[in-house]
């Protein structure tokens, strides 16, 4: 539990700590740049991490707000003993307040014993890092006001995935689910009284382990994917399904749509709502909701270099302009986009990720550029790859088995899976 400034409850003689939930809701406040969203932003916090470089550099907390500082364990240590706490302090120039990090919370919060005690404004991360990428928040997400279809978003704030599961007549069909959160998925249907008949990946993730096998294993969902991932090599059985088909999931319709660029084989998912609320599938009347995986996010579009080799890129760059223009941009303003991730996006004001077409075609210019500017944006200037994502790749194919502990390791770090404004 945790008090109005977000310390972790405690008796006197135990660390001062910040919970990874009261983390992600200081990040989500600082989301956005608009003056009444400014007004209420918490202090700029100095993140010291105090695990080895090579996790530092590996994966370190980031974000609007936060500067990460890394001053490994030892150096502490050596401090205690020569009772130069407050110089180490001064020598990296840690601005106050501070938050301290390490692998599961232990070094850091004698750090932070030490820095409170020399007087310094600190807090360790409870938990630490490990607890950061294991913790998993679910809302609703409004998409009409619907009374037969609810969509569920689920948000890995240490990764900016997200996945969704469309609920609908006692059906669910969840949509790019990690191995990680399997069980949870299923709980929380379980909890509503809703079976799982579909696990769906829209694409072969490079960025995080699927768990659509898993999910399907744990239930009796069909596991389905791209058809296009047969030409990846796909090793397990799955259903396929392309351009133009269609699963009910209790009154509701996910219509597929074909959007290849991020990868050749890349699909959305499409939701239609009637005026009424209902679910009827000739987007004639309402609003629809789009998933579109790693495509088209809130704050850019999807990078086209993950898949084939560099002389590829171009053409891959071309054909996620040809899907913007041709397909996405097609749809609806009031079309609901609900994408795989998000980085620096502000959420809205339910804390959810999503926006309408119309918002998302003012606020990004690549979706009005030319065919030659929209392709120097998208090549020119790439974000790092995401972390082991050749070796993800294989395991979300069936090419290589791991267990679960290595699923989790390989999949640490930020998406990187958008090109960004």
């Amino acid at each position: 539990m945790t008090d109005r400034t977000g310390d972790t409850e405690r008796s006197a003689d135990e660390t001062p700590s910040v919970d990874p939930e009261t983390l992600a809701d200081r990040l989500r406040s600082r989301a956005g740049d608009g003056e009444s969203r400014s007004r209420s932003r918490p202090r700029p916090l100095t993140v010291l991490d105090v695990r080895d470089r090579d996790e530092f550099e590996r994966w370190h907390l980031e974000g609007d707000g936060l500067e990460a500082v890394q001053i490994p364990h030892v150096r502490f240590v050596q401090a205690e003993a020569t009772g130069r706490v407050a110089e180490l302090v001064d020598d990296h120039d840690l601005a106050e307040p501070i938050l301290a990090v390490c692998g599961r919370g232990e070094a850091s919060a004698h750090a932070v014993s030490l820095l409170r005690g020399a007087g310094f404004e600190a807090r360790n991360l409870a938990g630490g890092m490990d607890a950061w990428a294991e913790l998993y928040l679910v809302r609703e997400l409004d998409v009409g006001g619907s009374t037969t279809v609810s969509v569920l978003q689920y948000d890995r704030p240490s990764s900016g995935c997200l996945a969704y599961a469309v609920v609908s007549g006692g059906e669910a069909a969840v949509i790019d689910p990690l191995r990680t959160f399997a069980n949870r998925y299923v709980e929380d249907l379980d909890d509503r009284g809703v079976e799982v008949r579909y696990a769906i990946d829209t694409h072969v993730h490079a960025d995080h382990v699927s768990g659509v096998r898993d999910l399907a294993a744990r239930t009796d969902a069909e596991a389905v994917v791209p058809a296009g991932a047969r030409d990846r090599g796909l090793a397990f059985d799955a259903t396929t399904v392309a351009d133009g088909d269609e699963l009910q999931v209790g009154d509701a319709t996910l219509s597929v749509l074909a959007t290849p660029g991020h990868t050749l084989e890349s699909l959305s998912f499409r939701l239609e709502r009637s005026a009424s609320g209902d679910t009827d599938g000739d987007g004639d009347a309402g609003t629809a909701t789009l998933f579109t995986g790693d495509t088209l996010f809130l704050e850019g579009v999807g990078r086209p270099d993950l898949e084939g080799g560099r002389d590829e890129v171009p053409a891959a760059a071309r054909r996620l302009y040809e899907t913007l223009r041709g397909r996405v941009l097609a749809l609806p303003d009031d079309t609901t986009i609900a994408p795989g991730h998000y980085g620096d996006a502000e959420p809205r004001e339910d804390g959810s990720y999503a926006a309408t077409l119309e918002a998302l075609r003012d606020r990004l210019t690549a979706l009005s550029m030319d065919e030659a500017a929209f392709v120097s944006h998208v090549t020119d200037d790439l974000p790092p790859r995401p972390n082991n994502d050749e070796r993800i790749v294989r395991v979300n194919l069936g090419l290589e088995d791991v267990d679960e502990g290595t699923a989790f390791e390989l999949e640490l770090g930020p998406n990187n899976c958008a090109v960004a404004e």
